[in-house]
Protein backbone atom coordinates (compact mmCIF):
# COMPACT_ATOMS: atom_id res chain seq x y z
CA UNK A 1 0.00 0.00 0.00
CA UNK A 2 1.30 3.24 -0.55
CA UNK A 3 -0.01 5.80 1.33
CA UNK A 4 -1.05 9.38 -1.24
CA UNK A 5 -3.14 11.01 1.24
CA UNK A 6 -3.13 11.62 5.43
CA UNK A 7 -5.22 14.01 7.01
CA UNK A 8 -6.06 15.09 10.50
CA UNK A 9 -9.84 14.88 11.21
CA UNK A 10 -10.68 15.57 14.39
CA UNK A 11 -9.85 14.85 18.16
CA UNK A 12 -12.66 13.47 20.55
CA UNK A 13 -12.35 13.27 24.31
CA UNK A 14 -14.84 10.27 24.47
CA UNK A 15 -15.61 7.69 21.76
CA UNK A 16 -19.52 8.85 21.19
CA UNK A 17 -18.03 12.09 19.67
CA UNK A 18 -15.63 9.97 17.21
CA UNK A 19 -16.48 10.89 13.54
CA UNK A 20 -19.34 8.69 11.94
CA UNK A 21 -19.12 7.31 8.75
CA UNK A 22 -18.87 3.44 7.32
CA UNK A 23 -14.56 2.90 6.86
CA UNK A 24 -12.53 0.53 8.93
CA UNK A 25 -10.79 2.01 11.59
CA UNK A 26 -7.23 1.10 12.76
CA UNK A 27 -6.62 2.02 16.05
CA UNK A 28 -2.57 2.21 17.76
CA UNK A 29 -2.01 2.09 21.42
CA UNK A 30 0.70 0.77 23.54
CA UNK A 31 2.17 2.39 26.78
CA UNK A 32 3.58 5.89 26.94
CA UNK A 33 6.83 6.48 25.54
CA UNK A 34 6.31 3.39 23.33
CA UNK A 35 6.58 5.83 20.16
CA UNK A 36 3.35 5.66 18.81
CA UNK A 37 4.00 9.04 17.27
CA UNK A 38 6.49 8.79 15.25
CA UNK A 39 5.77 5.17 13.96
CA UNK A 40 2.10 6.73 12.59
CA UNK A 41 4.30 9.61 10.84
CA UNK A 42 6.48 6.93 9.76
CA UNK A 43 3.68 4.59 8.08
CA UNK A 44 2.31 7.79 6.66
CA UNK A 45 4.63 9.84 5.38
CA UNK A 46 4.29 13.03 6.96
CA UNK A 47 6.54 14.01 10.02
CA UNK A 48 4.29 16.09 11.66
CA UNK A 49 0.96 14.19 11.10
CA UNK A 50 0.77 13.53 14.95
CA UNK A 51 2.63 15.28 17.54
CA UNK A 52 5.71 13.53 18.59
CA UNK A 53 6.56 15.10 22.60
CA UNK A 54 9.36 14.50 24.99
CA UNK A 55 7.34 14.20 27.80
CA UNK A 56 5.45 10.97 27.64
CA UNK A 57 1.65 10.65 27.95
CA UNK A 58 0.79 14.08 25.85
CA UNK A 59 -1.93 12.14 23.89
CA UNK A 60 -4.66 12.75 26.22
CA UNK A 61 -7.65 12.17 23.28
CA UNK A 62 -8.54 9.66 20.10
CA UNK A 63 -7.14 11.53 16.92
CA UNK A 64 -8.50 10.31 13.62
CA UNK A 65 -6.80 10.71 10.78
CA UNK A 66 -8.07 9.88 6.97
CA UNK A 67 -5.94 7.70 5.23
CA UNK A 68 -6.26 7.26 0.87
CA UNK A 69 -9.95 8.54 1.92
CA UNK A 70 -10.65 4.65 2.22
CA UNK A 71 -9.69 4.15 5.82
CA UNK A 72 -9.04 5.69 8.99
CA UNK A 73 -5.76 5.42 11.38
CA UNK A 74 -6.63 6.41 15.30
CA UNK A 75 -3.84 7.56 17.34
CA UNK A 76 -5.63 6.52 21.06
CA UNK A 77 -4.15 7.66 24.17
CA UNK A 78 -0.76 5.82 25.68
CA UNK A 79 -1.54 3.84 28.51
CA UNK A 80 0.47 3.59 32.31
CA UNK A 81 2.43 6.92 32.72
CA UNK A 82 3.41 6.62 35.90
CA UNK A 83 3.09 10.66 36.19
CA UNK A 84 -0.12 10.95 35.21
CA UNK A 85 -2.50 11.96 38.01
CA UNK A 86 -5.00 9.26 39.48
CA UNK A 87 -7.63 11.54 37.77
CA UNK A 88 -6.03 11.55 34.69
CA UNK A 89 -4.73 7.48 34.25
CA UNK A 90 -8.75 7.07 35.36
CA UNK A 91 -9.86 9.09 32.36
CA UNK A 92 -7.81 7.82 29.65
CA UNK A 93 -8.67 4.14 31.07
CA UNK A 94 -12.31 5.15 30.05
CA UNK A 95 -11.09 6.67 26.54
CA UNK A 96 -9.47 3.58 25.88
CA UNK A 97 -11.84 1.09 27.25
CA UNK A 98 -15.03 2.76 25.92
CA UNK A 99 -13.20 2.98 22.45
CA UNK A 100 -11.97 -0.48 21.78
CA UNK A 101 -15.21 -2.26 23.41
CA UNK A 102 -17.97 0.18 21.76
CA UNK A 103 -16.32 1.46 18.41
CA UNK A 104 -18.16 -1.20 16.07
CA UNK A 105 -16.06 0.74 13.39
CA UNK A 106 -12.71 -0.53 14.78
CA UNK A 107 -11.75 -2.85 12.53
CA UNK A 108 -8.31 -4.25 14.15
CA UNK A 109 -6.01 -2.74 17.37
CA UNK A 110 -2.13 -2.50 17.01
CA UNK A 111 -0.59 -3.03 20.37
CA UNK A 112 2.78 -1.14 19.95
CA UNK A 113 5.30 -2.55 22.45
CA UNK A 114 9.18 -1.27 23.23
CA UNK A 115 11.31 -3.54 21.68
CA UNK A 116 14.18 -2.91 24.43
CA UNK A 117 12.05 -3.70 27.37
CA UNK A 118 11.72 -7.17 29.03
CA UNK A 119 7.88 -8.48 29.38
CA UNK A 120 5.83 -5.69 31.07
CA UNK A 121 2.77 -6.18 33.10
CA UNK A 122 0.55 -3.86 32.01
CA UNK A 123 1.38 -4.95 28.50
CA UNK A 124 0.41 -8.32 29.37
CA UNK A 125 -2.10 -6.91 31.44
CA UNK A 126 -3.80 -5.12 28.53
CA UNK A 127 -3.69 -7.84 26.18
CA UNK A 128 -5.34 -10.44 28.23
CA UNK A 129 -7.99 -7.81 28.48
CA UNK A 130 -8.25 -7.81 24.83
CA UNK A 131 -8.78 -11.62 24.60
CA UNK A 132 -11.55 -11.31 27.50
CA UNK A 133 -13.39 -9.27 25.39
CA UNK A 134 -12.75 -10.92 22.12
CA UNK A 135 -11.08 -8.04 20.34
CA UNK A 136 -9.12 -8.21 16.92
CA UNK A 137 -5.55 -6.91 17.58
CA UNK A 138 -1.81 -7.39 16.60
CA UNK A 139 1.51 -7.06 17.52
CA UNK A 140 3.90 -4.23 16.85
CA UNK A 141 7.35 -4.01 18.24
CA UNK A 142 9.23 -0.68 18.21
CA UNK A 143 12.07 0.82 18.16
CA UNK A 144 13.89 -2.62 16.79
CA UNK A 145 17.23 -0.23 15.85
CA UNK A 146 17.69 0.78 19.19
CA UNK A 147 18.85 -2.43 20.52
CA UNK A 148 21.05 -5.14 18.87
CA UNK A 149 19.81 -8.56 17.28
CA UNK A 150 20.38 -10.94 20.37
CA UNK A 151 18.57 -8.62 23.00
CA UNK A 152 15.62 -7.89 20.13
CA UNK A 153 15.25 -11.94 19.90
CA UNK A 154 15.52 -12.58 23.68
CA UNK A 155 13.11 -9.78 24.41
CA UNK A 156 10.46 -11.07 21.45
CA UNK A 157 10.65 -14.42 22.78
CA UNK A 158 10.37 -13.56 26.63
CA UNK A 159 6.66 -11.84 25.48
CA UNK A 160 5.69 -14.48 23.10
CA UNK A 161 6.45 -17.18 26.00
CA UNK A 162 4.55 -15.26 28.06
CA UNK A 163 1.27 -14.77 26.04
CA UNK A 164 1.35 -18.53 24.94
CA UNK A 165 0.84 -18.60 29.09
CA UNK A 166 -3.12 -17.34 28.79
CA UNK A 167 -2.86 -17.71 24.30
CA UNK A 168 -3.72 -20.80 22.20
CA UNK A 169 -2.86 -18.98 19.39
CA UNK A 170 -0.52 -15.80 18.94
CA UNK A 171 -1.68 -12.54 17.16
CA UNK A 172 0.55 -11.38 14.31
CA UNK A 173 3.27 -9.66 14.63
CA UNK A 174 5.72 -6.86 13.12
CA UNK A 175 8.92 -5.18 14.36
CA UNK A 176 9.07 -1.37 12.93
CA UNK A 177 11.59 1.62 13.20
CA UNK A 178 10.69 5.02 12.77
CA UNK A 179 14.26 5.81 11.95
CA UNK A 180 14.96 3.03 9.08
CA UNK A 181 11.24 2.56 8.21
CA UNK A 182 11.91 -1.51 8.94
CA UNK A 183 8.31 -2.96 9.25
CA UNK A 184 6.33 0.22 7.02
CA UNK A 185 5.55 -2.65 3.93
CA UNK A 186 4.65 -5.51 6.36
CA UNK A 187 2.27 -3.26 8.73
CA UNK A 188 0.32 -1.20 5.61
CA UNK A 189 0.23 -4.05 3.43
CA UNK A 190 -1.54 -6.16 6.22
CA UNK A 191 -3.78 -2.92 6.65
CA UNK A 192 -4.43 -3.26 2.77
CA UNK A 193 -5.41 -7.20 2.84
CA UNK A 194 -7.27 -6.81 5.40
CA UNK A 195 -9.39 -3.79 3.62
CA UNK A 196 -9.69 -6.08 0.38
CA UNK A 197 -11.15 -9.21 2.34
CA UNK A 198 -14.03 -6.30 3.53
CA UNK A 199 -14.95 -5.44 0.35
Amino acid sequence: MIIKQADFICSSSKTQQCPQHKLPEYAFIGRSNVGKSSLINMLTGKKKLAKVSSTPGKTRLINHFLINNSWYLVDLPGYGYAKASKTDRSSFSKIITDYIECREEMTLLFVLIDSRLEPQKIDTEFINLLGENGVPFAIIFTKIDKTGNTKLTVNVEAHQKLLMESWEELPPIFYTSSETKAGKDDVLNYIDKINSSLI
